[in-house]
């Protein structure tokens, strides 16, 4: 089989553009997950969502990730299919600019792969490879179950933190993926600055210009987007290694008003050295509001849920039930989201969802 780091050897259309744009540095929120109070799929406010955020101006959309929650994949429950595929066929449909399509895959190598190559059957650009749920395998293990993945679509590596299903991993670990030709782009977010610098620093030292980071410390985004690793350059100087863009499940919600951030990060990169002062200002604001929607104080138990509930604050989720009936919102975590929402109002974006979303729903 050809390997899947060659472009050529891609089946979606507009992989291409997809992985350049992938590559340049853009917005992409992870994907809720919509049922009715009842619990069944609602592909109504499912397509809703999808719509929200492309009408938000993202340049990407991940599906089946831990926001979309990984119990969609359950024999009983059914759906990663077809919420991939719902929202594969609303990008195709409505998009206006090339729009990176990420699949998330889980479990052990034979899992991962078969979920590949739905999401490569469906149309998607990229895979978002978990390494959650595989505490007995070794890094060894992970490494080469990432290259087996690798040959059915390109992967996004994904440190993801312990709170929620993750693991520390070593910086030869990093190292290895990086040198993964099929390894594109690596998604940090083990929620720490140490564990985040040994990515940036694997990164770095592997010397492709191909393979980019992205933020999801969803607790850390603008910091992360503000801030470079700079790195020896061999000449006595340093090189700035950025931060290209975000895959965070914070980007969810107020996505609108994500974008516009972005898009003072990249003014600020092209040198509007004056976006700086406002930015890092919003960056603490964002990572307290970010604590009442994932529920830092009750160690993120409520994050799914407290998604949802922004969502169906603003209308375009009529229920914030979840496939675990366990998930639900913590105690005060509603008065958390009252207080953020009220303390800085410039990050939601409510006046814009209510602009639209009738047609959203339509």
């Amino acid at each position: 089989m050809t390997h899947a780091g060659t472009e050529a050897a891609l089946i979606a259309p507009g992989t291409s553009d997809a992985l350049a744009l992938l590559r340049t540095g853009t917005v992409i929120p992870a994907h809720p997950l919509a049922l009715t109070e009842a619990g069944s799929f609602d592909e109504r406010h499912q397509r809703a969502l999808t719509r929200y955020q492309l009408a938000a101006g993202v340049g990407g959309v991940a599906v089946g990730v831990h926001s979309t929650e990984f119990a969609i994949r359950e024999a009983d429950v059914g759906l990663l299919a077809p919420v991939l595929e719902l929202a594969a066929e609303t990008v195709r449909a409505e998009a206006t600019r090339t729009t990176i399509l990420v699949g998330g895959a889980v479990g052990p190598t034979a899992q991962a792969v078969s979920e590949a190559e739905l999401a490569a059957g469906l149309g998607y650009h990229a895979v978002l490879l978990s390494p959650g749920g595989l505490a007995g395998a070794s890094e060894a293990d992970l490494v080469a179950r990432t290259r087996a993945v690798a040959e059915v679509l390109p992967v996004i590596g994904f440190y993801l933190q312990p709170a929620v299903g993750g693991r520390a991993l070593s910086q030869q670990y990093w190292h290895d993926m990086a040198a993964i030709e099929g390894v594109v782009a690596i998604k940090a977010a083990p929620f720490d600055r140490y564990a985040t610098l040994d990515v940036l620093r694997a990164v770095a030292d592997c010397g492709r210009d191909d393979l980019v980071v992205y933020t999801g410390n969803d607790d850390s985004i603008l910091h992360d987007l503000i801030t470079p690793l700079g790195y020896p350059d061999g000449a006595g100087g340093l090189r700035s290694l950025w931060m290209r863009g975000g895959l965070l499940g914070q980007w969810a919600v107020w996505t609108r008003r994500a974008v516009e951030m972005f898009e003072r990060v990249q003014r600020l990169r092209g040198g509007d050295g004056s976006e700086l002062p406002g930015l890092l200002r919003l960056a603490p604001q964002l990572t307290d509001a970010n604590s009442a929607v994932f529920d830092a104080a009750n160690a993120f138990r409520g994050c799914i849920p407290g998604i949802k509930e922004v969502l169906r604050r603003q209308g375009l989720l009529d229920s914030i039930r979840c496939l675990d009936p366990d998930e639900q919102l913590s105690p005060g975590q509603a008065a958390e989201l009252d207080r953020v929402t009220a303390a800085y109002p410039w990050l939601t974006d409510d006046t814009f969802i209510a602009e639209h979303r009738d047609g959203w729903l339509s």
